[in-house]
């Protein structure tokens, strides 16, 4: 009798495989990852928010902002059909911006373009750096 004992180790790998796949696959992917992707920049001015939102249209964003926070709050809607693959995920996220500076939360303007949403945040006058003018 020959017992093959390639197989009991296999379903080792098997199971390895499976899971590998599985935290692989997009929609887990962004469950783990933060999304959507935001660069943040400051100018002499101010500060930069850019929110990477392709496929979204900028009246389903939600912008809030508080006096620690810029909260953006949307969905992005899944299409109707049948899929033989997706990679881009669907449903709805929250990214919650910490403001550890001071901003002119009165003159705070957003701008989309190109799957792009710009938020311009307004250092406060107190931050703003001036020039001193010296008298002898």
């Amino acid at each position: 009798m020959v017992i093959d004992f390639s197989s009991i180790y296999d379903t080792n790998n098997d199971l390895e495989r499976f899971f590998d796949e599985m935290f692989r696959t997009s929609a887990f992917n962004l469950r783990r990852s933060v999304y959507p992707p935001l660069n943040v920049f400051e100018s002499d001015d101010g500060y930069i928010v850019d929110v990477c939102i392709p496929g979204i249209d900028p009246n389903d964003i939600e912008l809030t902002i508080t006096a620690r926070n810029l909260i953006v709050k949307g969905e992005r809607k899944l299409m109707e059909g049948r899929y033989f693959r997706q990679e881009r995920g669907a449903g709805s996220f929250q990214r919650v911006l910490s403001l550890n500076v001071p901003v002119d939360r009165d003159k705070v303007t957003a701008k989309s373009e190109n799957g792009i949403l710009r938020v311009t945040l307004p250092k406060a006058e107190a931050e703003r750096q001036r020039k001193i003018s010296i008298t002898s």
